[in-house]
């Protein structure tokens, strides 16, 4: 193809990635174990990753308990620490 100049760097810049395309994330601490979840994840999402059942935990963010009504507005951030607490039934 003559005529036209051939890409090198002072030419062709190096193709971008979008913002929007590359998926932010986040490392917490849940029950001692690093975890990586995406940006803006919830409480409610976290419960629902992990498959547990909401009736039968309760959940700790950064040594304050928070009401499951809570869960679905509380977001999570980068270094929090989560302590999730399974209820068994039993007795006599």
């Amino acid at each position: 193809m003559a005529g036209r100049p051939s890409c090198d760097e002072s030419y062709c810049p190096p193709n971008p990635i979008e913002p929007e395309s590359v998926e932010k994330t986040l490392r917490v601490q849940v029950n001692g174990e690093g975890r990586e979840l995406r940006d803006r994840t919830t409480l409610s999402d976290l419960v629902a990753e992990l498959s547990l059942a909401p009736a039968r935990i309760a959940v700790e963010l950064n040594h304050q308990v928070v009401r499951r009504d809570k869960w679905s507005e509380t977001i999570l951030f980068e270094d929090d620490r989560i302590e999730i607490v399974h209820f068994v039934g039993g007795g006599l």
